[in-house]
């Protein structure tokens, strides 16, 4: 039995609030609060605007909760084509929801020192917002660690989605580019972090497969006229 096209469309609508969520804590409020080496402004901006920043600690974790539930769409949507890839699918999202978790750790550990007070108190506040700056390049790192994850999940994902007959094979191939385009950079903000914005700028038309399958799922849904009758 092959999944109906409203499955396919209410993945592509979770994915869609993966999209529309994301950019607020990975992008936006990270350019607005946080100075490159400089602790002190980064500090005088979270506190002056510390609900946005705890803001975007709470959308960075409920972002990897729908993670999770855009795996198990995904894999309601494709296990019939391999479901030994679609477990594969959804254990890279699980141990990356993971680790996004843990990471989140960091932001809220840099939000307590650069707010000092009760233990903190006998560190002075140069060194405080030191520390905590030193969390939030933590955090930042712990990103570049979870692009990797960000790229593998796309492998099955994207074979998955060659393989099943009701997709465009174009979009299989391009997540699969998407992948590799992922871990490339990854390795370069942890060895060449001097080009790791070059890397991202160069990278980028790889990264827009989920864009593409995103659209493809919530407006096209699954092509099963594609199938052969009896395996519908």
């Amino acid at each position: 039995m092959y999944p109906t096209v409203k499955a396919a469309r209410i993945a592509g609508g979770i994915y869609l609030l993966m999209v529309l969520t994301a950019p607020f804590s990975l992008i936006y409020v990270p350019s607005k609060l946080i100075v490159r080496g400089n602790a002190l402004a980064t500090a005088d901006n979270i506190l002056a605007h510390e609900t946005m920043f705890r803001l975007s600690i709470f959308g960075d974790l409920i972002g990897h909760v729908i993670f999770i539930c855009l795996a198990v769409a995904l894999y309601r949507l494709l296990s019939n084509v391999n479901k030994t890839w679609a477990i594969l699918m959804v254990s890279f999202v699980l141990v990356s929801a993971a680790v996004g978790f843990l990471n989140a750790l960091n932001n809220i550990a840099a939000v307590i020192l650069f707010r000092g007070g009760e233990f903190l108190d006998v560190i002075d506040k140069t060194q405080r917002d030191a520390l905590g700056m030193l969390f939030v390049r933590l955090h930042s790192q712990g990103e570049f660690i979870s692009e990797i994850f960000w790229g593998v999940w796309l492998f099955p994902f994207g074979l998955l989605v060659y393989r099943s007959g009701f997709l465009p094979r174009l979009l299989g191939v391009w997540l699969i580019v998407a992948c590799f385009a992922w871990i490339a950079l990854s390795i370069t903000a942890l060895f060449f972090p001097s080009h790791y914005g070059a890397a991202f700028t160069w990278l980028q038309p790889a990264f827009f497969a989920e864009m593409a399958i995103m659209l493809w799922l919530l407006i096209r849904g699954a092509n099963l006229s594609a199938l052969p009758a009896e395996a519908i």
